[in-house]
């Protein structure tokens, strides 16, 4: 499996994970609230349901990760999934790390500067 599979895998996933904070950035980038209720926005959405967007993410990895391994590696059966175990194992646990990976760098790094840049946070 190539980096960029992996890649393709996560970042939907990664994406959807982080929309407790991207949202108001994306709502107050296009003039459709201003910077107060975004502020507002991302404090209750990330205070009260940060946890219930992990899960959503969580879920759609997993959901990615099945449709791929259906689909290009051709795991269709439990008989598939026992012969290939180790080769499935590994692909879970690097996805897994890429996928935390890139939603610590993508909401703590990309989404907490452009919020900066919005004046939705300090």
């Amino acid at each position: 499996m190539r980096i960029k599979d992996i890649f393709k895998l996560s970042a939907f996933p990664v994406f959807v994970a982080s929309l407790c904070c991207l949202s108001p950035v994306i709502l107050v980038s296009f003039g459709l609230a201003s910077v107060s209720f975004g502020a507002s926005l991302a404090t209750t959405l990330y205070g009260t349901y940060k946890w219930a967007f992990r899960a959503v993410g969580l879920i759609l990895l997993a959901v990615s990760l099945v449709a791929y391994l259906r689909r290009q590696k051709g795991i269709c059966t439990i008989d598939d999934a026992v012969r290939r175990k180790n080769e499935i194992i590994n692909l879970i646990a690097i996805t897994l790390v890429i996928g935390v990976l890139g939603y610590i760098f993508f909401l703590y790094v990309v989404v907490h500067y452009l919020g900066v840049f919005l004046s939705l946070w300090a």
